[in-house]
């Protein structure tokens, strides 16, 4: 169970890492987008895009529905949960330790005396 948690954590920053795909959620997140119309959006072929939300139905992220010659993309927002999840567990680690430093700097500040 730990393990296809962990893969599909890896394959779902895997998919976000690149910058083309984030811009895919993005769009996707306002509305669905058939695939023709998410590749004129972007610099490169069709072929490439197909790829990229190749990659985002893999991690769980988008939804394809293939009518004829149309593919309908959709964003699962639920994938995002898992990630949302995982780094929540970091930030209370970082919001420690940002109140720790607040601290210290209080601290050193009133050892410190007027100016």
């Amino acid at each position: 169970m730990v393990q296809a948690c962990e893969a599909a954590l890896d394959a779902l920053f895997h998919a976000l890492a690149d910058p083309t795909r984030r811009a895919i959620v993005r769009m996707l997140a306002e509305r669905p987008y058939g695939l023709g119309e998410l590749a004129p959006a972007f610099p490169m072929s069709s072929v490439a895009v197909s790829k990229h939300v190749r990659t985002l139905e893999a991690a769980g992220l988008v939804t394809r529905q293939v009518q004829g010659r149309s593919h309908l993309c959709r964003l699962e927002p639920m994938a995002l949960l898992t990630a949302h999840r995982w780094l929540q567990a970091y930030e209370v680690f970082w919001t420690e330790r940002l109140d720790a430093l607040e601290d210290l700097l209080a601290q050193m500040k009133r050892e410190a005396g007027p100016p």
